[in-house]
């Protein structure tokens, strides 16, 4: 595997690949991978002649009063992961690369609407950070397909729809949830979870379940099935931020029965904030 850490490295690998007809996948990652993270290498193989990945913990996409100084960072254990999937190159840049002038002259890229919405509402300027490096790491790249993992449901929606409005000639592919053999979908975060709150932590998927099997049987008092939901998040030990039926295009809360859903949560269990989401 190339492992790429400047601009003019990357761009010449792209042009190599491209003057010899190669299809390119790209997979974006804040780095501590897990299995859902090389589920995405493995797919983009199967899709494309050659694949990148990039490794960059991006500072904007953090608040104040959030985790960037402790986010995980295991280099070596990612090279080691991505070698042994086959990926073809490696670019993991720095801050000062990225961002040059500094977070706040940057200039952003924002996705209205989608992007105020759920997490969005709990965590603002977060998915203002997410499209802006989304966006500048596809015009590094310049992928034919770029992978995401459906966990992250809203930024997925978000992604979608900046490549759409920005004309962006990229295929972007959302693969399914990775999860562990209880339930819980695979996260760097979840490295964060006491033993004690692990254990508890299989409790939001099996409510989101619990939650899609009343819609299935005909309950369609959404509004009444989140606000349960929310209870039996609390009973669990979790303190929910949301629970929120919603329509899978738009992410507006579901209002009549026709519409494709999806179940979107977010949770705290301590300090450890936990996202899942099930489609209907």
């Amino acid at each position: 595997m190339n492992i790429l850490a400047n601009i003019n490295e990357l761009r010449a690998q792209i042009a190599s690949w491209r003057r010899a007809g190669k299809k390119i996948a790209f997979v974006p990652t804040m780095g501590n991978l897990h299995q859902g993270h090389l589920q995405l290498v493995d797919v983009a193989k199967r899709r494309a002649d050659k694949v990148i990945v990039s490794i960059f913990v991006n500072p904007m996409q953090f608040g104040q009063n959030e985790d960037l100084a402790n986010y995980p960072r295991t280099m070596a254990d990612d090279i080691a992961g991505l070698t042994a999937h086959n990926a073809d190159a490696l670019f993991s840049p720095t801050p000062q690369l990225i961002y040059p002038r500094g977070l706040d002259a940057q200039t952003f890229v924002e996705v209205p609407l989608l992007g105020d919405l759920h997490c969005g509402a709990n965590r603002p300027g977060h998915f203002r950070g997410v499209s802006t490096i989304v966006c500048k790491l596809f015009n590094l790249v310049q992928p034919d397909i770029a992978c995401f993992g459906k966990k992250d449901f809203q930024q997925l929606a978000i992604i979608r729809q900046m490549v759409i409005d920005l004309s962006l000639p990229i295929e972007i592919l959302g693969v399914a949830t990775e999860r562990a053999a209880d339930g819980l979908a695979l996260s760097s975060r979840n490295g964060y979870l006491t033993t004690e709150q692990r254990a508890k932590a299989p409790a939001l998927y099996q409510i989101l379940q619990q939650l899609k099997t009343a819609i299935t049987n005909g309950n369609h008092d959404y509004r009444t099935l989140e606000q349960q939901a929310k209870v039996q998040l609390t009973a669990a030990g979790f303190v929910p931020d949301y629970v929120n039926i919603s329509n899978q295009h738009s992410l507006a809360l579901a209002t009549t029965t026709g519409e494709p859903k999806v179940i979107l949560a977010a949770a705290r269990l301590g300090t450890t904030r936990l996202i899942d989401n099930l489609e209907l």
